[in-house]
């Protein structure tokens, strides 16, 4: 089968690498069927070793659901992540592991994820002694269970096979709902685990960062940065137009209502311009208006910077009520179970505050 780069100029794209390491998975079990692969992707199997060769996510997240039927597996992703084949990994992946300490390489993997994952946004802050990772989708359709399941399972088992064998999770933060193999989760990390949270976050301790990697080659990393870098700038141009408008959005939410015309005309254009631009990326204008509130929501309700009220007004709400329908309908939870859960120390129990109206 020969089949043309599919057209992907509105869809959000994968790196092959992570397919084709689905593939190979699938191969060790004895399971794989070429025909199908290429029915789910569009792309002959040949084409999935092109390492510029990218994968429209939805293609991608159908492989995942396929490999569960047909290895009668629903923690496949957990275990395909534990699979540790440096022979095998991707451009992303031998750039992390040639840096010269973890701090650098974490680093490098949140500014280089878009190539690995275009649908999920990765972003890494340092809250006291922990350093955190969080996970979140474009949007809703684009979580995908597996694949989260093998993000973390390949992010922990990677880092111990080539930085340090001890490192281990403080406590992770899992979105989608508890599964049935669910105690396999505390086994991989190390720490506490909690489900449904309606976003991922994975905490460990910020001395790690530290920790020097002991097999890097500047070499290997010099020329294979330079290449991911050209892949990311072609990537940042494809997708440009859609992140200057989410930062307009942003800057502009605690400040006025935000509307299109506005923000149209920011940009010297009319508002169907805006909208033809944004549905050229896959992207929507009132979808980028709900991601960013999202995305602010959770982290100020996590941080206790702010009472919910506050939250409510930065966010563009005219009062709290619709806010705490809203978060609900993001994450499954109120804002104040959500916080209590968040400032409870790693380990203990879930307890709803005794304030429910969360203000201070």
């Amino acid at each position: 089968m020969t089949s043309a780069q599919p057209d992907t100029a509105s869809a959000p794209l994968v790196a092959a690498s992570s397919t084709l390491a689905l593939v190979h998975y699938l191969e060790r079990q004895g399971v794989l069927n070429p025909s199908r692969v290429e029915q789910l992707t569009g792309l002959a199997m040949s084409e999935l070793r092109d390492p510029d060769r990218r994968v429209p996510a939805d293609a991608h997240y159908r492989l995942w659901e396929h490999a569960e039927q047909v290895t009668g597996d629903p923690g496949v992703g957990l275990h395909a992540g534990q699979m540790v084949d440096p022979e095998r990994m991707g451009l992303v992946g031998h750039v992390f592991f040639n840096c010269d300490t973890l701090g650098e390489a974490v680093t490098q993997y949140v500014r280089l994820h878009r190539l690995i994952n275009e649908s999920v946004l990765l972003s890494f802050e340092q809250a006291g002694d922990q350093a955190i990772l969080c996970w979140q989708p474009d949007m809703a359709e684009h979580y995908c269970r597996q694949d989260m399941d093998r993000t973390l399972a390949a992010a922990i088992t990677r880092t111990r096979h080539f930085i340090h064998p001890g490192i281990r999770a403080d406590w992770a933060e899992i979105a989608h709902l508890a599964p049935a193999y669910a105690d396999e989760y505390e086994k991989l990390l190390g720490g506490p685990v909690r489900f449904d949270c309606g976003i991922t976050r994975l905490a460990f301790s910020s001395r790690h960062l530290g920790h020097p990697i002991p097999r890097r080659n500047p070499y290997v990393y010099s020329a294979v940065l330079k290449q991911v870098n050209s892949l990311l700038a072609r990537l940042q141009t494809r997708r440009s137009f859609g992140r200057r408008i989410r930062r307009l959005i942003s800057r502009q939410m605690a400040t006025e209502k935000i509307d299109a015309d506005t923000l149209a005309r920011q940009c010297h254009m009319s508002r169907q311009t805006l909208y033809r631009k944004l549905k050229k990326e896959g992207l929507s204008f009132h979808g980028l208006v709900e991601q960013v509130r999202q995305d602010k929501a959770l982290r100020y309700v996590a941080a206790d910077h702010y009472a919910l009220g506050e939250i409510a007004f930065l966010l563009g709400f005219s009062e709290l009520s619709a806010f705490s329908r809203a978060f609900k309908r993001w994450t499954g939870t109120s804002p104040a179970e959500y916080r209590a859960r968040h400032l409870a120390p790693p380990g203990t129990a879930d307890q709803a505050p005794a304030d429910a109206s969360g203000e201070r």
